[in-house]
């Protein structure tokens, strides 16, 4: 019985950082126009809508076949962060290790779903038209399945500044940290990093 409830609480977990990420993306691709941006911090957070073709933070690989490649790197990366997961669990390993484990999980998971689905749910988003993009019938969107666009939307200009002069190639250049735009996937997926290295002393791998 201890084990099941220890499944649950993981399953949860997991469930509820999926549908977080998944309706943060889904209303942010049928409410806004690429490019559009909504300020809710002045100076410090916007809302900022793009798409990114390729990996995390707006990193990009070549062409539709690294595309391809990237889904599928991210499906297998996915089968073998849950296999691992449900294989610690099963160990009964430290619970912040777990909880580390099951947002990683979790985002790229979320981050699998809009490479593989979107393209083939959503009509094409654009910049500044008169119509944001719709659910589409299965197979009828903007690409085909694991070519779509990963929605990104948090975007973090905290600092805006100018490098000084006497930085090599950099001098005299502005700057702006923190200047990707992510989503939840990333997040939990960074945060999750974080909470497995603080909790590694603690596990026997």
């Amino acid at each position: 019985m201890k084990s099941k409830k220890n499944y649950a609480f993981y399953f949860t977990l997991f469930t509820v950082l999926l549908i977080i990420d998944q309706w943060s993306k889904i209303y942010i691709k049928t409410h806004f126009f690429l490019g559009e941006e909504v300020m809710v911090i002045p100076h410090w957070f916007r809302i900022a809508f793009t798409e990114n073709p390729g990996a995390a933070f707006g990193m990009e690989l070549g062409g539709s076949f690294g595309k391809y490649v990237l889904s599928i790197f991210r499906v297998i990366f996915s089968i073998g962060i849950a296999y691992y997961l449900i294989h610690q669990i099963k160990n009964n390993v430290h619970k912040g290790f777990l909880i580390g484990l099951t947002f990683i999980l979790a985002g790229a998971i979320g981050n699998v779903i809009d490479g593989v689905f979107y393209g083939m749910i959503f009509s094409e988003s654009s910049y500044y038209h008169t119509t944001v993009a719709k659910f589409v019938s299965f197979g009828t969107g903007y690409a085909g399945v694991f070519q779509g666009k990963v929605v990104d939307m948090l975007y973090f200009p905290m600092i805006n500044g100018t490098f000084p002069e006497w930085m090599p190639s950099l001098g005299g250049q502005s700057f702006t940290f923190f200047s990707p735009i992510f989503n939840i996937a990333d997040s939990c997926i960074t945060i999750g990093l974080g909470i497995l290295i603080y909790f590694l002393n603690k596990v026997e791998l």
